[in-house]
């Protein structure tokens, strides 16, 4: 019965070619996470340059996400994926035909965190078709886009590969956005429910509110984990390990499906169970994931290891997402931005840190040390919050002060 009821209202075509435009844009973002194991042998890279070819996508993402968002707020979602996918095609035709240098490469990397930034004209053009009622499950279709960072993980060192070139993938990336493009842009449609473009004092009150940070560093840590495990993991197999790198990039899958496809999984035991209470178990999981992979154990050990804590990071994308909505429901476009900008630039971190310290100390331990301790500090910030979460958003009996979910930690 819902089902049908889902079926009969919305804009199809509209939300197939927001996941469309969100899984190819996925793709592209993390194409230098494989590719860069090949880059690194051919431009002799070092770990921490390694690190930043890696890391520079994610922080154009980051960056350009506040930057979609605004163009969503006053263009319309449509057009502004249209900008957002010829925008996309300037770094591919760059790293494709004209890359040779590392500050070149370095160029190329920033600009395709607009691919990164997709989600900030995606998720806008599915959720405003659907009435409350059907809004998570349509963000959960279009936000299933994120799984197109298989397909790089997958095929792009393969490609690379057989014709003995990198450069040839960035060539065949542009079939696929361009053949979203024109789908995009025969099918896709705006709302006609188009919220009032939000101002700056509206990201100017949400900024000075504390939980706003509380949500930022949170998901920082959950989905900048999973972007930029998502980016080095290949480079971590390559160099721990000894694997070609297609091998490498086959075990980053193995961990990227994870991720990946238990998001939503996440959001629904958070609404079983409790936000905070997931997050809290959450968190443990990937601190214990973490500091078990700082052993470097053999690679079947650190792979199921990598495999939970990546399934760990990707429930928590969902769980923080099920609080956010509760705590910010009248501001919960200006959160949104903010919020998914601060993921991004966890990934961007993440890179660095493990790259930075395996320079500096010849391991990898150190690296996955911090990001256990960064898990476990998490852990005691949610501690914290929620006492006053509690008092401030639910009342005498544990009925809520507003109409919110069970937050019960």
């Amino acid at each position: 019965m819902e089902k049908q009821s889902f079926l009969k209202v919305g804009h199809k075509p509209s939300l197939f070619t927001s996941f469309l435009y969100f899984d190819i844009s996925f793709m592209i973002w993390v194409l230098l996470g494989p590719l860069s194991v090949i880059i690194a042998n051919e431009h002799n890279l070092d770990a921490a340059q390694k690190a930043n070819l890696v890391a520079l996508p994610v922080l154009g993402g980051s960056i350009l996400r506040l930057v979609l968002g605004w163009m969503t707020d006053f263009i319309g979602p449509k057009r502004t994926g249209q900008i957002g996918m010829i925008v996309t095609m300037v770094p591919l035709i760059w790293g494709w035909q004209f890359a040779t240098t590392l500050n070149e490469l370095y160029v190329v990397a920033l600009l395709l965190g607009v691919a990164g930034a997709s989600f900030a004209a995606a998720l806008p053009l599915a959720s405003r078709w659907y009435p409350p009622q059907y809004q998570g499950l349509a963000m959960g279709i279009a936000g299933a886009g994120n799984s197109g960072t298989i397909f790089t993980t997958l095929f792009a060192n393969r490609i690379a590969q057989h014709y003995g070139d990198w450069h040839i993938v960035f060539g065949f990336a542009l079939i696929p956005i361009v053949i979203t493009f024109i789908v995009f842009s025969l099918l896709a449609k705006d709302s006609p429910e188009q919220p009032a473009p939000k101002k700056f004092a509206d990201y100017a009150a949400v900024l000075g509110q504390k939980d706003t940070w509380f949500f930022c560093i949170l998901y920082s840590v959950t989905f900048g984990g999973f972007v930029g495990m998502t980016s080095y993991l290949t480079i971590f197999f390559n160099t721990q390990y000894g694997l070609s790198p297609v091998q490498a990039a086959d075990f980053t899958t193995i961990c990227v499906i994870a991720g990946s496809f238990f998001r939503p999984v996440g959001g629904w035991l958070a609404d079983k169970i409790g936000g905070v209470r997931m997050l809290v178990i959450l968190y443990g999981v990937v601190a214990v994931m973490m500091a078990g992979v700082s052993t470097l154990p053999s690679l079947n050990i650190v792979t199921a290891l990598l495999f939970i804590g990546m399934m760990g990071l990707g429930m928590g994308n969902g769980s923080v997402f099920q609080l956010v909505p509760q705590r910010f429901q009248k501001e919960i476009g200006v959160i949104t931005g903010i919020v998914g900008a601060a993921g991004g630039l966890g990934g961007y971190f993440l890179p660095k840190i493990l790259g930075n310290l395996k320079l500096s100390t010849g391991s990898f331990t150190p690296g996955f040390l911090v990001l256990s301790a960064i898990a476990v500090a998490c852990i005691l910030l949610v501690a914290i919050i929620q006492v006053q979460w509690k008092k401030s958003w639910i009342g005498a009996g544990g009925k809520a002060k507003i109409d919110l979910a069970n937050i019960d930690a």
